[in-house]
């Protein structure tokens, strides 16, 4: 069964959430309530984005990834992070759009300040980082 772990804060500045995401399509309604649960402070335009950034995430690492999977979202004042792990060690890349799909990552691109990987011999994060700048953050 899927589960969220909760990171004790290290300082105040800095909030770590994570969730483990089964091996099923289905889990991009449950990863998407999730983090919308938590972003609920963040203006509409902003929360919309964020969403779109951890759907595309997750939603790559279940459709080309390897189990198990965790979606992490990482948040100080006007900054979150998303990052999700999968354990298969090919690298994400974007495709040429097609009607199959080729356009997550360059909608994560568009809507984030930065965006990568880090492989690991064992998988790999992909990971984008937003701009929280003028929100109150959680």
């Amino acid at each position: 069964m899927p589960t969220e772990q909760q990171t004790p804060q290290v300082d105040d500045s800095l909030r770590v959430v994570a969730l483990e995401v089964a091996d099923d399509l289905a889990e991009l309604a449950r990863v998407r309530a999730w983090a919308d649960r938590l972003l609920q402070d963040l203006p509409e335009e902003q929360r919309v984005e964020a969403l779109l950034v951890v759907d595309e995430l997750a939603s790559n690492a279940l459709r080309h990834g390897s189990p198990p999977r965790q979606v992490r979202l990482l948040r100080k004042r006007n900054w979150l992070s998303v990052e999700v792990d999968d354990t298969c060690v090919d690298p994400a890349c974007p495709r040429p759009p097609s009607a199959e799909g080729g356009h997550g990552l360059k909608l994560v691109a568009g809507m984030s300040v930065s965006w990568g990987q880090w492989q690991r011999p064992t998988g790999k994060t992909v990971w984008a980082e937003l701009d929280l700048t003028g929100v109150a953050s959680g």
